[in-house]
């Protein structure tokens, strides 16, 4: 993009400048300190130029809006369109005070669902069984039956929301439940449009919310591609997670390069079962993290769609266009959120949705301030949210498309991200993909010490965090935290006595029986597992049957 005779006078012109200029400022005013890095770790040079983007080629690299590589976005006008969707991540309770949330939400302006479970229902055990003792309803809603499905969206017409629903181990039941609560509306399957995390293998990696072994896994995954691909052909049927990747600790690079390796083995396992790639590519949709570095989380993302349009191209021979776009969403750092001075984190978020915007999310959830101590109240998610409001009607951010490109910087730091993440899958492919690097716990180890490493720099005071290792203040402890009532439990251990006496129980078990059956063939497991959910099957019982089939994980321990 640069001509070769300008390159060499401008290079000899900043050795002038670094010379003449800065080393006489340094003299009198020396930098803040040695060496100024990234977020995650990576140096930053004092000034970029045009020398730092020399190699760059404007059609190959960057493109336009809405066409391969997709660097400036996915869509041809991106925000000037439509803008990003707007999604709280909410549940808490019952289904009824969930429902509740969400109503206050729609009215609020969001303008997509994204549903929390609890953990029993994220590892497939219903709220009367001794294991979920005491977790009923903490993290998330309890789901237990298609009744509760009823519920949580009553009033709400699913023709006519975006759904994300963050379930990966049972993903297969909540879509079925998802799809049965819209049948009783009288919505088709093919009007239903939303995302089901989906994604196992980030479980194994960083988060633990899993239940059967990784072949099944995949298995389940994969049926729930050729399913939708027919069935529900408007929803996503996967978000890949680099999310919990972050969160667990990971390096921007990481987050990418891991996030697509797992991807990678996706796509792989949907074609060895048979389907071709453009029939369920278009369909699957990324969820990544936007951290406190502004800039780097900004080249992140867009080197992250760089990558992944030329893994698709060139890996798997996609051709329709649509196979090779990422499309994400994106949630704000929970890890960077502080139990200290927490309106702090209205600032945190504030920079962490500029860096989602800026680098083209198609969907963005803002963390509330006291979700380091608590489920968020009301107050704190209408701040939130009204933060992306903010950004989106006020900032003048969403009005040009990839505003910062262009940039010496960023166009420089998208490159370094996307040859290291490159290098990381090189790496992961030669020990014969994401499964096995975390089966012999490549990846684990490889976040963890960059855990480590971010721990110990805000523990030296290398890394200052605002109200914790800096800038301290004496304070009381919050008050007016949103608690979840332990009534919950056992109303829902009631909800579930009375299904178990009201529903066809013969129905049931005959429904359960198939699926454990075909669950011991090659079948497409959707169909029987919304029969079973119809017949007001339980999570936990249609999850204990594929446990008698497929076993459990037990996880590997990397030290």
């Amino acid at each position: 993009m640069f001509d070769d005779n300008k390159l060499n006078e401008l290079s000899k012109n900043f050795d002038s400048w670094n010379k003449n200029k800065v080393e006489k400022a340094i003299s009198r005013f020396p930098e803040r300190k040695e060496e100024f890095t990234t977020g995650s770790g990576d140096k930053v040079k004092r000034l970029y130029t045009p020398l730092d983007t020399a190699d760059i080629e404007y059609n190959e690299d960057l493109g336009f809006p809405g066409e391969y590589p997709y660097t400036r976005g996915v869509q041809p006008t991106m925000y000037r369109g439509r803008l990003w969707t707007m999604r709280q991540y909410a549940g808490f309770g019952n289904a009824e005070e969930s429902n509740a949330r969400y109503k206050y939400l729609l009215e609020q302006g969001q303008t997509g669902l994204s549903i929390a479970f609890d953990l029993p229902t994220q590892i497939g055990y219903d709220s009367d069984n001794p294991i979920s003792e005491g977790e009923v309803g903490k993290v998330g809603v309890a789901i237990d039956s298609l009744k509760d499905m009823e519920i949580l969206f009553d009033g709400i017409p699913l023709d006519k929301v975006s759904t994300s629903m963050t379930i990966n181990a049972p993903a297969s039941i909540l879509l079925a439940m998802y799809i049965a609560v819209a049948e009783k509306q009288g919505v088709t399957a093919d009007k239903l449009n939303g995302t089901i995390q989906n994604d196992i293998l980030k479980e194994y990696i960083a988060r633990g919310t899993y239940i059967y072994p990784p072949e099944p896994s995949m298995r389940l995954i994969t049926n729930i591609f050729e399913y939708c691909s027919k069935e529900v052909p408007k929803w996503n049927t996967i978000s890949i997670s680099g999310y919990h990747i972050r969160e667990a600790g990971s390096t921007a690079v990481q987050e990418v390069a891991f996030t697509l390796a797992d991807g990678i083995a996706y796509v792989d396992a949907a074609i060895d079962a048979g389907l071709d790639v453009d029939e369920f590519a278009p369909r699957l949709s990324f969820f990544f993290n936007s951290h406190n570095d502004l800039l780097e989380e900004v080249a992140k993302f867009r080197a992250a769609r760089r990558l992944w349009a030329k893994i698709m191209k060139d890996r798997f021979k996609a051709k329709d266009p649509k196979s090779m776009a990422l499309k994400f969403h994106t949630q704000t750092a929970g890890s960077t959120l502080t139990a200290q001075q927490p309106d702090n984190n209205i600032v945190r978020v504030a920079i962490q949705t500029l860096a989602a915007v800026l680098g083209g999310t198609q969907s963005l959830h803002t963390n509330s301030r006291d979700e380091a101590l608590a489920l968020p109240t009301e107050d704190s998610v209408r701040i939130a949210l009204r933060t992306q409001q903010i950004a989106a009607y006020e900032s003048g951010i969403s009005e040009t498309i990839d505003p910062l490109a262009g940039s010496y910087y960023i166009e420089s730091l998208t490159d370094r991200i996307e040859e290291e993440a490159s290098k990381y899958i090189e790496t992961i492919d030669n020990l014969g993909g994401a499964p096995k690097a975390i089966a012999n716990g490549y990846i684990q180890k490889e976040i963890q010490n960059a855990a480590y490493q971010h721990q110990m720099a805000v523990e030296n005071n290398e890394k200052v965090v605002v109200g914790v290792n800096k800038f301290v203040v004496e304070e009381e402890g919050k008050k007016d935290l949103l608690k979840v009532d332990p009534a919950v439990e056992a109303s829902q251990r009631e909800k579930l006595s009375k299904l178990r006496a009201e529903r066809d129980n013969e129905l049931v078990d005959n429904t359960l029986n198939t699926l454990k059956s075909k669950a011991a063939t090659d079948a497409n497991l959707m169909p029987y597992i919304i029969d079973a959910v119809m017949a007001y099957a339980t999570l936990g019982e249609i999850c204990d049957v594929l446990r008698e089939v497929f076993g459990e994980y037990e996880q590997t321990v990397i030290l």
